[in-house]
């Protein structure tokens, strides 16, 4: 197997990260990353919001429960699904932002912003925008640990074929 498919394997949520920014040439590369994500049709219904200021990320943890990874994190990538957008595109936009983030040696986390009004009001976003959804973006933090696998339903029990049980 490749280290790429590896990579894939071994992604996991980190929710600890170092006290410290990330560096602009990082941040470029994840948003390039997560600009070339492929999207239904090819609209791109997407924008983002990075969020490194303390009193915005503490504004934004208004909007989620289970905000410690945005807490934690220097910062947080808001994805904004813009007026025809889909939650499917923000999900692979997701995991391109935190497939890039690994590879360069960065951590993340996804993050769900459950009242969605609340974040529309701290990020400024016009009418007929929504954000449900970000990444915590950082620096591992050492007590993180090594990644671990495991805890994964056997594949028997999740795949079925041409119809569900067989």
């Amino acid at each position: 197997m490749t280290s790429f498919y590896n990579s894939i394997l071994g992604l996991r949520a980190i929710r600890q990260f170092e006290d410290r920014p990330v560096s602009d040439a990082d941040l470029r590369a994840i948003l390039e990353a997560a600009r070339w994500t492929g999207s239904s049709k090819n609209s791109q219904n997407w924008a983002f919001i990075v969020i490194t200021d303390p009193g915005q990320k503490t504004a934004i943890c208004a909007a989620g429960d289970f905000m410690t990874p945005v807490e934690q994190a220097p910062m947080m990538i808001a994805l904004v699904e813009t007026p025809g957008g889909y939650e499917f595109d923000t999900g692979r936009v997701a995991q391109n932002i935190m497939l890039a983030a690994d590879a360069i040696g960065l951590a993340s986390c996804p993050v769900t912003l459950h009242r969605t009004e609340i974040a529309h009001a701290v990020l400024g976003l016009p009418d007929g925008y929504r954000c449900r959804y970000g990444v915590a973006v950082g620096s591992p933090a050492p007590s993180s640990g090594p990644a671990r696998f495991g805890g994964r339903k056997p594949i028997g029990q999740l795949v079925h074929r041409n119809r569900y049980g067989g």
